[in-house]
């Protein structure tokens, strides 16, 4: 005899509060995915690391034989058509990219770029892999190999860059210098191929070199920390994507950067987290408001901003000092390192910041904005620059 089916349809599963032995199973589900996403990306950068040091191979054996067996450019070509035969199914292996490998490999191993990148080789060699070297490759000693062989620890530090940013940065950086800035600061601060071209194209470099930091860092922080500090802060920010000619108060040019949070977190750089805007802290019956607050990622630090429409005053920094106690006080979490601050302000003085900054025991930059090119585009160029003009000023002054 069949049983008689209810009408009623059974509802689909869905997951229920769990309890008992299996309370722990949304943490554990969680750990698994968090290792499961860390291992695609581990996996991910030794397969970068290992398809960059391919690349490099090549462009040295093409230049090798070019230069010892006297082999004409119509290799390449050769070359290109022979690989796609022996490997028809993998890509990059073209003409155009070959010439890509050997200029690839040309280039980091010039006189001009070995004499910029040895004595940083020699005088910090882990931290242009502090971030960009898989796990799961040896350990640092045994990875980077120092400045005792340039160009072999050299093809140890390309080979934490991606490939595409390798490509942009021939294509857009010809100064040694710049190459290697940039180079360093996206195997220190993870920078995705858009962040990399948006720092090239804002003069990242340029203005690392030209202008004059103000800070306590070096002071008011361990020298690892502050030197990371002194890396994340520029001396001047480019709001220009605001499109004001100038900003009339502070709220207004606060309400606009938040409306583009996303390019001015490519203008501050790679590793800042937006937390809120007008950010309360509480002191017995008072409240206090902080204009802008971040985290940064790899500082592991909230980093508050207090945003000034006119040049930078002394009593900014006993506020921002102020700020920073009550931030590390109520908001920093136990792993945490100490909280910073950067007063962003039209303009400033640099010995009046310094003095400002003398008795303050928090970490504390000073740094300025500008709203539009402080020259038009035509005469971009063809003037001197500030750094010129104080080096020639500095020059007069100096006795013969």
């Amino acid at each position: 005899m069949k049983r008689k089916r209810s009408g009623k349809k059974r509802a689909a599963t869905s997951p229920a509060i769990v309890v008992g032995p299996l309370a722990d199973y949304p943490a554990f589900l969680a750990g698994l995915k968090e290792r499961i996403l860390h291992a695609r990306t581990t996996a991910a950068r030794a397969v970068n690391h290992e398809l960059v040091l391919l690349y490099w191979d090549i462009g040295r054996g093409i230049v090798e034989k070019q230069q010892r067996a006297g082999w004409g450019d119509a290799v390449v070509e050769r070359l290109a058509a022979d690989l796609r035969i022996a490997f028809p199914d993998l890509r990059g292996f073209s003409a155009d990219n070959l010439w890509q490998m050997r200029q690839f490999f040309a280039e980091y191993s010039s006189a001009e770029f070995l004499a910029q990148a040895v004595p940083e080789l020699r005088t910090r060699p882990a931290k242009f892999l502090a971030q960009a070297v898989p796990e799961s490759l040896p350990a640092r000693p045994a990875v980077f190999p120092g400045p005792e062989n340039p160009i072999r620890a050299v093809r140890e530090l390309v080979a934490a860059i991606p490939w595409g940013h390798h490509v942009e940065l021939l294509k857009k950086v010809k100064v040694p210098a710049a190459r290697l800035y940039y180079l360093r600061a996206t195997a220190q601060f993870g920078w995705s191929r858009n962040v990399l071209l948006n720092q090239i194209k804002a003069g990242a470099y340029e203005r690392a070199v030209a202008e004059q930091k103000t800070h306590n860092f070096t002071r008011a922080l361990p020298e690892h920390l502050a030197e990371q500090a002194d890396e994340m802060l520029k001396s001047r920010y480019n709001l220009e994507f605001l499109g004001l000619e100038s900003a009339r108060q502070e709220r207004d040019l606060e309400k606009r950067l938040v409306a583009r949070l996303q390019q001015f977190i490519l203008e501050l750089g790679y590793g800042f987290c937006f937390v809120g805007r007008q950010y309360r802290l509480a002191l017995g019956r008072k409240e206090y408001f902080v204009d802008l607050l971040f985290y940064h990622r790899f500082l592991k630090a909230l980093v508050a901003f207090d945003l000034k429409i006119g040049p930078f005053e002394p009593e900014h920094a006993g506020k921002m000092d102020f700020y920073l106690n009550l931030l590390n006080d109520q908001e920093r979490a136990p792993d945490d390192q100490p909280s910073l601050g950067i007063i962003l302000c039209a303009e400033k003085d640099d010995v009046e910041v310094e003095f400002a900054l003398k008795t303050k025991n928090n970490p504390i930059g000073v740094a300025e904005y500008h709203l539009q090119s402080r020259l038009p585009a035509q005469f971009k160029g063809r003037l001197p620059t500030a750094k010129q003009l104080a080096d020639v000023v500095r020059q007069a002054r100096e006795p013969n």
